[in-house]
């Protein structure tokens, strides 16, 4: 698939407290759905999640994965799917990349979890539909 580009209007759905949910593809080829918080540097969709997390070995071993998040004041025009895939996956920042997450999503730094090991991972669109790809 070819890569896509994220609108402005997508830009501004990723930066806002919406939860979005990631499809990753598990070892038998079955999807599977984790809500999680969303964040954009204007190219790519990012997550931040821990090692040893379901979803974590599951885009390890396959990166093919779709994110969608809705505005839910404005569920219709306010919808973005992105499918694409996992590009980088770090340590590198995650630690204040999910304390931004947090302040975010709850107003105050996360918890970090006595051992717990944050990564960061990014996702290249590669095909972009919803309600904010329209201008």
């Amino acid at each position: 698939m070819p890569e896509a580009k994220l609108s402005p209007k997508a830009v501004e759905l990723l930066q806002k407290p919406f939860i979005a949910h990631i499809a990753t593809v598990m070892r038998d080829g079955t999807p599977q759905v984790t809500p999680v918080w969303v964040d954009t540097d204007g190219e790519f969709v990012i997550f931040n999640t821990a090692e040893g997390r379901l979803k974590t070995n599951n885009v390890r071993r396959n990166p093919n994965v779709a994110v969608s998040v809705v505005d839910p004041q404005n569920a219709n025009r306010g919808a973005l799917v992105v499918r694409g895939k996992v590009v980088e996956i770090t340590t590198q920042g995650a630690n204040e990349h999910i304390n931004k997450l947090s302040m975010k999503y709850n107003g105050r730094p996360y918890n970090h979890r006595a051992g717990e090991v944050r990564i960061i991972v990014k996702i290249k669109p590669e095909k972009i539909s919803g309600g904010v790809t329209r201008e």
